[in-house]
């Protein structure tokens, strides 16, 4: 019974066809039924009969329909459009994406009747669909080879061997528990992922950069604070990469439209856990995905390991073990400051003290200490939870980041009722923090008898041992323009510079960071210069004066110490 309605029933292109007098009804009628049993569309079935050729039902198709008739073979695959159909939708509807143009796509099919595969296809990319009639045997074969290509390609720069897993900190299913159903077709990109993530971590990158652009997809590390490319994968995965790492950080990945944070927490071992902190930003050709990260171990690396002069190192811990006051960590984005911030609370992290942080987010789990994430959605700001704070019980504080003057004022009054406070700030050096406290409103009084200590700091990239070149030949005229002064001359140092082809052990020269510090108390004699509302200059010669080195002074003497270079020191410090 299911046969005869079958082929009682005929397709539009057959009927098509049957009046563009290239077949009869009951010949129509038979391929119909041969097709039906063979669970195969009308138009291959009629192809493998050899009744007509792909090239003269597509001619026909075109003339009948009043559809533009293209030969898919003449066109260059480099052009096709970045952002592809599906390829499930490819292959099961026989069509594929040949150019967008504003918001139409061009779209190669060999049946125009089939109104439910453009109608998908208009559904799945979000575009107005204009179809261009080809032929069938030609789009099949291109289709077959686009996945395929796509498919090996991202299959060559993943990596077989999984011997890690996921941690979903949240109630959401983990890996282990996802869908049954779960596309095959995503594990070539499973592994990738997971490749690229290995990699970063083995190369000792900070962090990953998934950038989409019209004609190609690239993925960027930033090693020792350098971005550097580290491959191409083919565009067809951009969108499956996304929505992977997005399903992973526990974000909506059905929101494309807006900027979305998560965070996803890879377990290498029994004894080590990798976090990372997972942005996605919409573009005008995709999602660029940027993953930062954060390693516990950073965190535990000792105050001597950060690359603190002795009389730095000497005045921040006295700072910190005061029983109160605000010491600031300033800098740009990059240069370490939570590092910094972790390395003084894991100093001050004993069984007898109160600690609590807000951030946002956290970085850096650390057992003993109160963490919380801030949200502003929620109306968890850094100031809610600072006055959250003061009502348990606390010893130190730390706050993640002052951005307004309502934190501001709340640390300020915090440090000055006996507890010890700490946070970053984003500015320039350590003088010009003050006046920003000055110009987001805090009264000078309150600064002056609050703060105690300010560090500024920035991150230069350390020359390999192995490959470093020492120099004899800069002239001394050179040397005091860059910043050394005439005592340095009399002190048996010896200056050297990067191997720019490197070794095997580093990067172009370089390998690792060393901190470059500013580390300024607020003594008396700079109290009094804010209170009179003195300028950052007035600040910073006075801090001089006291043997405070500013950045510059601090990078060169790095490079005395063999520890970086020149170019290092003048690329992230001003003169």
């Amino acid at each position: 019974m299911a046969t005869t309605t079958a082929q009682n029933k005929l397709s539009g292109l057959a009927r098509t066809l049957i009046q563009e007098k290239l077949l009869s009804e009951d010949e129509a009628k038979a391929v119909e039924a041969q097709a039906y049993t063979n669970k195969v569309p009308f138009i291959a079935q009629l192809i493998q009969s050899k009744k007509l050729s792909a090239q003269s039902i597509a001619e026909a198709s075109a003339r009948a329909f009043g559809l533009p008739y293209l030969n898919i073979d003449a066109i260059n695959n480099d052009y096709l459009p970045s952002k592809q159909i599906d390829s499930k939708l490819m292959r099961s509807n026989h069509v594929l994406g040949l150019q967008a143009r504003n918001n139409v796509l061009f779209v190669a099919i060999s049946d125009p009747t089939n109104i439910q595969a453009l109608d998908s296809v208009q559904f799945q990319m979000g575009m107005s669909v204009s179809p261009i009639v080809v032929e069938e045997d030609k789009l099949v074969r291109w289709i077959d080879k686009i996945i395929q290509d796509s498919g090996a390609a991202v299959a060559a720069l993943g990596d077989e061997s999984d011997d890690f897993g996921f941690v979903d900190d949240s109630n959401e299913p983990s890996e282990e528990e996802a869908p049954a159903d779960q596309d095959v077709d995503d594990a070539p990109v499973v592994r990738f992922l997971n490749k690229m993530l290995m990699d970063a971590i083995n190369m000792g990158a900070s962090d990953l950069h998934f950038e989409p652009y019209e004609k190609f997809y690239r993925v960027r590390y930033r090693v020792d604070g350098v971005l550097r490319e580290i491959t191409q994968p083919p565009l067809a995965i951009k969108e499956k990469l996304a929505s992977r790492i997005k399903v992973i950080s526990s974000m909506d990945i059905s929101e494309k439209r807006i900027p979305q944070d998560g965070r996803m927490k890879l377990v290498l071992s029994k004894t080590r856990t990798i976090d990372f902190r997972v942005s996605t930003l919409p573009l005008i050709h995709g999602e660029k995905i940027v993953m930062r990260i954060l390693d516990p171990a950073s965190a535990t690396l000792g105050i001597e390991a950060l690359g603190y002069e002795p009389i730095q190192k000497e005045r921040l811990l006295h700072a910190v073990s005061r029983p109160y006051g605000l010491v600031l960590v300033t800098g740009p984005t990059g240069s370490g400051k939570t590092v910094s911030l972790y390395t003084c609370l894991n100093i001050l992290n004993e069984p007898g003290v109160n600690i609590s942080t807000a951030e946002d987010p956290c970085e850096i789990p650390l057992a003993g200490i109160n963490q919380v994430n801030v949200n502003d959605k929620q109306g968890l700001t850094f100031a809610a939870a600072l006055k959250s704070f003061l009502r348990q019980d606390p010893d130190i504080i730390m706050i993640g980041e002052i951005r307004d003057l309502e934190t501001a004022d709340m640390a300020i009054k915090a440090a000055s009722t006996g507890h010890m406070v700490l946070s970053t700030l984003h500015t320039n050096d350590a003088p010009s923090t003050l006046t920003r406290l000055l110009n987001m409103g805090v009264a000078p009084f309150n600064i002056a008898s609050a703060v105690s200590l300010i560090t500024a700091q920035r991150l230069a990239r350390r020359l390999c041992k192995h490959c470093k070149i020492p120099v004899n030949d800069i002239p001394r005229e050179a040397l005091l323009n860059v910043g050394f002064v005439e005592e340095d001359f009399n002190e048996s140092w010896q200056l050297y510079v990067h191997n720019p082809e490197g070794c095997e052990l580093c990067n172009g020269g370089y390998k690792g960071r060393v901190g470059i510090y500013q580390v300024m108390p607020i003594t008396d004699a700079i109290s009094r210069i804010i209170m009179k509302h003195g300028t950052a200059h007035d600040i910073a010669d006075q801090a001089r004066a006291e043997g405070v080195n500013d950045l510059r002074r601090s990078g060169i003497l790095k490079v005395m110490q063999g520890l970086t270079s020149i170019e290092e020191v003048e690329a992230c410090t001003n003169e």
